[in-house]
């Protein structure tokens, strides 16, 4: 048999025609699938002359997918073994873990799936082999006549390409896309078919190469994510490398669960979402407008001292500007419907960026005021679906600390490198400090898309990526992830608990100051008029969901700067209660929020109150406190000082404030 050329990992070699990918690495018992000339491919591929070969390992962010998506198979193998007459949705990976959708006449209980996963257990056991085979259209409807959700995905696959189905369905694009389509088959080690699926792969070799999973609940979920259509029964599971990678996932789910801002909200008495005003419009009480007023007030100043001007502007406007914007024909699923004021078309604005850009326009610009910065706390409304809205995390009406520098050309690399110095100090400043960049670009082959020339979009991303890379930075790739007016770098911050959160984007904008939108312009050195390059900015995002990351992060305990409630003075007995309360006032005179807990409960129910509430100190005061001029000094964790002096107290306290420290 002749020989073929290929490379494996930059190493050219030759290998006998018909040889497939398993065997290049067959003593690598953790790679589970092949990316050949950059495309996903099952190890049984087999190798043509040319190809260049990378193993895929079982523990990196493709090999889980495979996984994980492979565990979906064997799950809607055990469902339809056990209830016969189940119909199959779709069912793709996702963040750290994977779920399936299925018709069925009755909903999923716990029980349910108990026996599922025990079913599964036997077929991981059995280790079938995943066998793909490509099958026409025509063929795979005849085959799939009793799967009406799969004949749906068929018809639309007609006429529809990749990235088209994803938008028609999340996770169809697993199933079907551009090209032919494929079943993949677990067979048994007799060779028979044990069950088959619609599905564009890869997948892992057998079952056996499935380590360690966990099916973790059942929800109801429209078919396609429409309201309209059938309800179905979606059930999400999880799977890794190994029972350990398990185990820790596991436990960071509990700790994510402790950590639930939403139910943190409740208990610390932050925020509501109340039915009367609507879903994703919270409201924000005392304690949670003392975070929220901390965190405008810091991001406020911050915005002057890095000379950014503060501006306000409404927060609907003639439905006209977001045509000009370019908002309505990209991003119309994302605004509210009109309102008919004086029989015209008005919009909630869900970006600030159009009225700043009238700000701009009022009047000639001279590049002497370049950079000119704009700054505001703008309220803006999203229409987002209400299967996404959660907590304050995805809200659908926000505040975001939008800024926008409208500068020449040439200062844009200085302008970005400014904005995003400021960025990563104030995540900083806020007790997060593991982040990376995640730089989102355009997608050329979907230009319908975008707007703008490819001359414009190659500056504006190399700008973008150059800066990044000064900062020495790991620089995540984000293909396709770009606004439609130009590509973006956004700050990836890891919390307490290791979770990634997208944080402050900034944006480089060449489209709205362009003579077809809002035809911007400044008058040069030279006395031409030219357009200014916009970059858009925004530190928390929005208030509302950097808060809800807040939460989490610190798992309620706030450091003292942004606590509701800082210092709780606690008397052992009602007659000391006077002696804090004077206390009290001087803590509130330097800014101090303090409260005396003055009620009839014991000291210890006191303290643990306290300490349920988070608040970061108590100053515990008995007779000798009083006769010595000093307290006890306790901290929310447990430990304490006692005879501590009150000038000592006082000094610790604001310190703590001061240099926004945790405790």
């Amino acid at each position: 048999m002749s020989d073929i050329q290929i490379t494996v990992v930059d190493e050219s070699r030759s290998v006998e025609a018909g040889t497939k990918a398993w065997q290049l690495f067959a003593e690598s018992p953790d790679v589970i699938a092949a990316r050949v000339d950059g495309a996903l491919k099952d190890l049984a591929y087999e190798l043509t002359d040319g190809d260049v070969v990378e193993p895929v390992a079982i523990d990196s962010k493709d090999g889980r997918d495979i996984l994980r998506h492979s565990t979906a198979h064997v799950m809607a193998q055990a469902v339809q073994e056990l209830f016969p007459q189940a119909k199959l949705g779709i069912g793709p990976p996702i963040t750290d873990g994977f779920y399936y959708d299925f018709d069925v006449p009755e909903p999923f209980v716990p029980e349910d799936l108990v026996k599922i996963e025990s079913r599964m257990r036997k077929i991981v056991k059995e280790g079938q082999k995943f066998d793909r085979r490509e099958i026409s259209d025509d063929a795979a409807r005849a085959e799939l006549a009793d799967e009406p959700y799969k004949l749906e995905l068929i018809g639309l696959k007609s006429t529809a390409a990749d990235t088209s189905m994803e938008s028609a369905a999340e996770g169809a694009s697993v199933e079907v896309g551009e090209g032919g389509l494929t079943i993949y088959d677990n067979l048994k080690r007799d060779g028979s078919v044990a069950w088959g699926d619609l599905c564009r792969g890869p997948h892992l070799p057998t079952t056996k190469r499935i380590p360690a999973f966990k099916l973790m609940r059942s929800a109801a979920a429209y078919w396609r994510g429409d309201e309209k259509n059938k309800q179905l029964q979606r059930i999400y599971g999880t799977a890794w490398e190994s029972k350990e990678a398990l185990d820790e996932h596991l436990h960071r789910i509990e700790e994510a669960q402790r950590r639930d801002h939403r139910r943190l909200g409740t208990e610390l008495d932050l925020f509501s979402f109340p039915d009367e005003i609507g879903s994703g419009l919270p409201v924000f009480h005392p304690k949670g407008g003392v975070i929220k007023r901390e965190m405008e007030d810091y991001v406020r100043a911050r915005h002057i001292e890095e000379g950014f001007e503060y501006v306000g502007t409404p927060h609907v406007s003639r439905e006209e500007l977001f045509y000009t914007s370019g908002h309505l024909p990209y991003y119309g699923d994302n605004m509210f419907p009109p309102l008919d004021l004086d029989g015209q078309p008005y919009r909630l604005k869900a970006m600030n960026c159009p009225m700043h850009n009238l700000i701009f326009r009022s009047r000639q610009r001279s590049y002497r005021e370049l950079p000119l910065r704009l700054f505001e706390f703008g309220h803006v409304y999203r229409n987002e679906k209400s299967g996404v809205i959660h907590g304050l995390t995805r809200v659908r009406g926000f505040a975001q600390d939008d800024s926008h520098s409208y500068v020449t050309p040439e200062q844009a690399p200085d302008e970005i490198r400014h904005l995003l110095n400021f960025v990563l100090s104030l995540l900083r400043d806020f007790g997060m400090d593991d982040f990376y960049l995640e730089l989102s670009t355009r997608d050329d082959s979907k230009p319908d898309k975008f707007i703008g020339s490819d001359d414009d979009w190659a500056v504006a991303t190399k700008v973008l990526e150059d800066v990044c890379l000064e900062t020495g930075l790991e620089l995540v790739p984000d293909p396709g992830g770009a606004a439609y007016y130009g590509p973006k770098v956004s700050v990836q911050a890891r919390d307490a608990i290791g979770r990634t959160w997208q944080m402050s984007t900034i944006q480089y904008d060449f489209n709205m100051p362009s003579a077809e939108r809002f035809d911007l312009e400044y008058v040069a050195a030279d006395g031409s008029r030219q357009k200014p390059v916009m970059i858009h900015s925004a530190k928390f995002g929005s208030i509302e969901r950097f808060m809800g990351v807040l939460v989490e992060h610190y798992a309620g305990a706030f450091p003292p700067w942004l606590a509701p409630v800082q210092v709780v003075g606690i008397p052992v007995a009602e007659r000391h209660a006077d002696y804090l309360y004077e206390l009290a006032k001087r803590l509130k005179g330097l800014g101090v929020r303090v409260e005396v807990d003055d009620s009839d409960e014991r000291m210890q129910k006191k303290i643990r109150n306290a300490q349920l509430q988070k608040v970061p100190f108590m100053l515990i005061a008995g007779d000798n406190d009083v006769e010595g001029d000093g307290v006890s000094f306790r901290y929310r964790s447990g430990d304490q000082e006692n005879g501590v002096p009150v000038d000592d107290a006082v000094e610790r306290i604001v310190e703590a404030i001061r240099s926004r420290v945790q405790v």
